[in-house]
């Protein structure tokens, strides 16, 4: 049995005992709550027995006072007594309801439905009637299971919670040991092309040629160092937002279709922000290639940037299928993608980037049916300060 397997048995293994003893709980809860309802009903028959010998005069004294003292302890139980004659009397019970002989005859209704009247016979006649509720321990007692599974459920969110954050952890560190493996494993034949490169100059190629292959190069070198940066806290520097996005938007717009035309509306003025420019490129192009794939490789790309005194909005927009609303949180999940192709990763990373590492934030801002989707940047602007 390899680790996965035992690691599944002790999970159910777990879940199985802490049903169990859940179960067991509950159980010796349930004998504990009759055993108090058992007891206090046999306290009412002896409080009903002191009563009647009360009431009764051919009691002796001695008897009298043994009645008095049961009655006296007989002091946690509410109840209402009806004797022979029709007249009522009530213990332990609120003095405002003592008084009110419509709540008190409201109250014997609900008493029958908490627990059987004890009737006490004189001479083989119905002496008195008693009706009980249930002691404030009783009450307490019964809420305490209620209260047993609110603390269990706490119990067993927490335990889920850690679960599933330890868990998208592993996953974090495996996607990260990935992306620096990938690009370990691209460094070496890409040192071997920029040798060859500089080999090639010294032929009789053709330099455009090697110029092309140069930029190939450099574009792996680009992508190298974006894999290496997962997983750990890249260099923010300050940057100009508005040529990072015409940069990024400019070179991919050189690699697509003339089917694909692109709509770029930057500001004029240049606009400070604290970026990895790497990474953020990277965001950039996965949001409009996702916007070419969207369309089939045919229909417009709008690129908005847009800036207040503290934020910088970037808006993605393409004319694609569009999302259903039901999916716009989902988009960002690692592995879901509506693609036949694709690891649906592009857009996790984009989060990752922009959220943790740029304290920034993504979203799909619109999404209709036919009519395209708009993602929406938002990153944080560089306060100047100026000198008084």
């Amino acid at each position: 049995m390899d680790f996965t397997s035992n690691k599944n048995v002790y999970r159910w293994a777990m879940i199985v005992a802490a049903v169990f003893f859940t179960s067991l709980i509950f159980w010796n809860t349930y004998d504990f709550f009759q055993q108090l309802k058992e007891n206090e009903r046999k306290n009412i028959r002896e409080f009903a027995i002191a009563q009647k010998d009360l009431d009764n005069q051919k009691l002796n004294a001695e008897l009298g006072e043994l009645g008095l003292t049961v009655i006296t302890n007989t002091s946690t139980v509410p109840m209402i007594v009806v004797n022979n004659k029709g007249q009522i009397t009530s213990n332990n019970l609120p003095e405002h309801i003592q008084q009110d002989s419509l709540k008190l005859m409201d109250l014997i209704e609900v008493y029958k439905k908490e627990n059987q009247p004890i009737v006490t016979y004189f001479e083989d006649k119905p002496f008195t009637t008693i009706y009980y509720g249930n002691s404030d321990l009783i009450t307490k007692t019964k809420y305490y299971p209620m209260a047993l599974v609110v603390i269990m459920f706490l119990f067993f969110s927490v335990i889920w919670f850690f679960y599933r954050s330890n868990k998208a952890s592993e996953q974090n560190k495996l996607w990260a040991g990935m992306a620096k493996e990938s690009a370990h494993q691209i460094g070496t034949p890409l040192s071997s092309l920029v040798g060859w490169t500089t080999i090639l100059r010294d032929t009789e190629v053709d330099p455009t040629y090697i110029d092309e292959m140069e930029k190939d190069i450099n574009r792996l070198k680009m992508i190298t160092d974006r894999f290496s940066k997962i997983g750990s806290i890249p260099k923010l520097v300050e940057v100009d937002i508005v040529e990072q996005t015409q940069k990024a938007t400019d070179y991919i717009a050189n690699r697509t279709s003339k089917l694909v035309k692109f709509d770029v509306d930057l500001p004029d003025q240049p606009i400070a922000v604290k970026l990895n420019e790497p990474l953020f490129e990277w965001v950039i192009e996965n949001l409009i290639k996702n916007g070419i794939d969207a369309m089939k490789g045919k229909g417009e790309i709008s690129i908005y940037l847009r800036a207040d005194v503290y934020n910088i909005f970037i808006k993605i927009k393409d004319s694609g299928k569009g999302i259903p609303k039901s999916e716009w949180n989902q988009v960002f999940k690692p592995g879901f993608t509506t693609k036949k192709r694709g690891w649906g990763l592009g857009l996790s990373l984009a989060q990752r980037i922009i959220k943790d590492y740029h304290n920034g934030k993504i979203r799909v801002l619109d999404s209709k049916k036919d009519q395209g989707t708009t993602f929406e940047i938002t990153l944080n602007r560089i306060q100047k300060t100026t000198a008084v």
